[in-house]
């Protein structure tokens, strides 16, 4: 069956999980640092469901390697590949903070230890780290109401050999916006004496098993619709930048275990997804608003004059 079909025959809602005004995409508009200093240039997604999250940070466009054979690459754009970070985790909400555990990850170590403080007012979601090292200001993306579906990814093989290709993980579709995260088949064995990807791969440049190894690992954001596809806009794998982020057909769900299992054809080859369900949602409106209270919205009306002066949706 479709995704559509799959959607229809078998809604349901997580039993818990963030509130509402947590789901969705949401981009990263800045981190400003205890020093002082702001980075408003890293390309930062943040994707939520009822339970799991799915996040991607990559450098601008311009500084980001072009596709090419793993013994091709030159050590410098190893360096940059090897700094790309893309995961999913579990979400844990408290009613003020907002905790991961769990994550299936590109990096070998946690970039991101501290639980997130979360206010959201109008479409901009600000994100405290508890130490005070960093304040994010993130900004919900627009999209008409629609789907929320939540799928953790349990493990892909293909089905002429029986060999994983890739475990933990998860797909996300959220209205216009969707993210998959495939992790590694098995847990990697550092070689490094710091364990760290990027040592990892300094050391394994030239080597091409052990690099496409280290690599095998992606985490896309894509957009479009439940209808007609999505098609990745940002990946860490670069090859993966402007094809469909995955086929819409080929589902089934298995009431028993509470899973779905997709079988489709990547390169030529047979696989299978088998996912555990988070939340398959028909209708979630992802507004852009939170609303005023009845003395903030005379205030708001009193001072518009000079309040709406210059003001715009900004993203």
């Amino acid at each position: 069956m479709t995704l559509q079909e799959l959607l229809e025959r078998y809604p349901q809602r997580a039993s818990s999980g963030v509130p509402d005004w947590m789901l969705g995409y949401f981009r990263r508009r800045a981190i400003s640092f205890a020093n002082g200093q702001t980075d408003t240039t890293t390309t930062v997604c943040w994707i939520q469901s009822r339970t799991f999250t799915i996040d991607l940070r990559l450098p601008i466009a311009q500084a980001q390697p072009p596709h090419r054979e793993w013994v091709d690459y030159l050590p410098a754009e190893l360096e940059v590949l090897a700094n790309y970070e893309g995961w999913a985790a579990d979400s844990e909400w408290t009613g003020e903070t907002l905790s991961w555990h769990g994550e299936s990850s590109l990096q070998l170590h946690n970039r991101w230890p501290e639980p997130a403080l979360l206010q959201r007012v109008g479409n901009c979601m600000i994100e405290f780290a508890p130490s005070g090292a960093y304040v994010e200001d993130w900004r919900l993306q627009p999209s008409p109401p629609g789907p929320l579906i939540g799928l953790r990814l349990i493990e892909e093989r293909d089905l002429d050999t029986g060999v994983r290709r890739h475990r933990g993980g998860g797909l996300i579709i959220c209205g216009d916006h969707a993210a998959l995260v495939l992790g590694r088949a098995d847990d990697l064995i550092p070689h490094s004496a710091s364990g760290l990807l990027c040592d990892e791969v300094a050391e394994a440049a030239g080597d091409a098993e052990r690099l496409a190894h280290l690599f095998n690992f992606e985490t896309s954001v894509a957009s479009g619709s439940i209808t007609t596809g999505y098609r990745v806009e940002h990946s860490t794998c670069p090859a993966r930048v402007g094809q469909i982020l995955c086929p819409l057909d080929g589902f089934e769900y298995l009431p028993d275990s509470h899973q779905v299992v997709q079988q489709l054809t990547i390169e030529g080859s047979r696989c299978e997804r088998r996912f555990a369900v988070d939340t398959i949602e028909a209708a979630i409106s992802f507004k852009q608003t939170t609303g005023f209270s009845e003395d903030a919205a005379a205030w708001y009306d009193h001072e518009s004059p000079t309040l709406t002066r210059y003001t715009e949706p900004h993203y």
